[in-house]
């Protein structure tokens, strides 16, 4: 029996939620968000909670039972409150800025990187160095922000590029200089 799967999900007020077929929908102040419903589950839906439950008791029910619960919890959340991301930049000149829906990235390289942010997706920019990334759906927050982190990752050396805010990068120590002493003497 899976535990987070047996758990009701509250709704709050000012949400409503749709099952139909095998699509439930959410619909909030933030956004609406939709997920697909495998055919081994089924969600009851009352007043205030939903319920997602297992049709049967195979192998593949058990494991989808509490993936699809945190997944229609995480929607809950996300048109309610939403879910946020903060990134920062490491590094001499390297820096970003936001113009409407494209990111504005400087991170040493010959060029600029212009990245369109998906829709559903906000940006801002705190001194030029601390991106802060904002929207309803966590799984598509999470992808942008390993995309972008993905354009100048950390060195473990100098720690220069973009890490998440709450990362600690481990340093290497750089190579050893030449022993003295050890070698021929001329």
């Amino acid at each position: 029996m899976s535990r987070i799967g047996k758990k009701p999900i509250v709704i709050p007020s000012g949400v409503k939620v749709n099952f139909n077929g095998d699509v439930i929908k959410v619909e909030g102040p933030k956004g609406t968000l939709s997920q697909f419903l495998n055919k081994e589950l089924r969600a009851e839906i009352t007043q205030n909670e939903i319920k997602i439950i297992r049709n049967t008791d195979d192998k593949k029910a058990l494991m989808l039972h509490g993936l699809s619960r945190s997944l229609v919890a995480n929607m809950v959340k996300g048109v309610t409150e939403g879910f946020q991301r903060n990134m920062e930049i490491v590094g001499v000149g390297y820096r970003a800025e936001v113009q409407g829906t494209i990111l504005n990235l400087s991170l040493g390289y010959s060029h600029p990187i212009k990245y369109e942010l998906p829709k559903g997706i906000t940006a801002t920019v705190d001194k030029q160095t601390s991106i802060t990334l904002k929207g309803a759906d966590r799984q598509l927050l999470g992808q942008t922000a390993a995309e972008i982190r993905g354009f100048r990752i950390p060195d473990p050396y100098k720690g220069k590029g973009i890490k998440y805010a709450e990362e600690v990068i481990r340093r290497k120590a750089g190579k050893a200089g030449k022993a003295t002493g050890g070698g021929k003497a001329a």
